[in-house]
């Protein structure tokens, strides 16, 4: 089991850009497959990006590759999402997820553990 925690939420503008990071408790963190997912007030919680343990296969939602990446520094015990050009139906709480495994997971039920979430808002 791993301890997620996100950090780097909050309030931006239309257009703006905005990074948010989860660190991973685990010592064996480059052994985790990571994914960022997020949930919009009255919405079900959808799938954003997911990377795989080594960092060089990703995945992205249909239409969020080319505004936001996720990456990652296994030294760190990190993993990022940069979101760039945002827009207020970005507005959600971010959550990082984590799953040991060589996959990429982009199914929500296949993470076993998960963070605490963090609020990006998107304003007009």
């Amino acid at each position: 089991q791993v301890e997620l925690v996100e950090s780097g939420g909050g309030l931006v503008q239309a257009g703006g850009s905005l990074r948010v990071s989860c660190a991973a408790s685990a010592r064996t963190f480059s052994g985790y497959a990571m994914g960022w997912f997020r949930q919009a007030p009255g919405k079900e919680r959808e799938f954003v990006a997911a990377i795989d343990r080594s960092g060089r296969t990703t995945y992205y939602a249909d239409g969020l590759k080319g505004r936001f990446t996720i990456s990652r520094d296994n030294a760190k015990n990190t993993v990022y999402l940069q979101m760039n050009s945002l827009k207020p139906e970005d507005t959600a709480v971010y959550y990082c997820a984590a799953k040991y495994s060589i996959l990429v997971i982009t199914n929500e039920y296949g993470y076993t553990d998960w963070g605490q979430g963090t609020q990006v808002t998107v304003s007009t």
